[in-house]
């Protein structure tokens, strides 16, 4: 094979628990989202719950909006993306 499994290996959704704008909402993400969440949070100098909130506020502007989670993997995919660019133009 050519290809490697994701670090840690694959795992089934979380469910976690957040609030955002004042109530709380679960979430449903794979670990390595949660993972890629996290460490943008943290690169923010931000709570999780605050990084969730601002994508959720993007997300809402969208002329279609999709669900939160779909709008969170997305929005970390091109997270990741876009640091994989920066690096490789280095």
């Amino acid at each position: 094979m050519n290809i490697d499994p994701p670090p840690g290996g694959f795992a089934g959704p979380v469910k976690r628990s957040i609030t955002i704008a004042g109530h709380e909402t679960s979430i449903t993400l794979e670990p390595i989202f949660w993972r890629a969440l996290e460490e943008a949070a943290e690169v923010r100098t931000l709570p999780l719950s605050a990084l969730v909130a601002e994508i959720d506020a993007l997300r809402i502007l969208s002329d279609d909006p999709p669900n939160l989670a779909s709008a969170l993997r997305t929005w970390a995919f091109s997270e990741a993306n876009h640091k994989s660019i920066e690096n490789i133009s280095q």
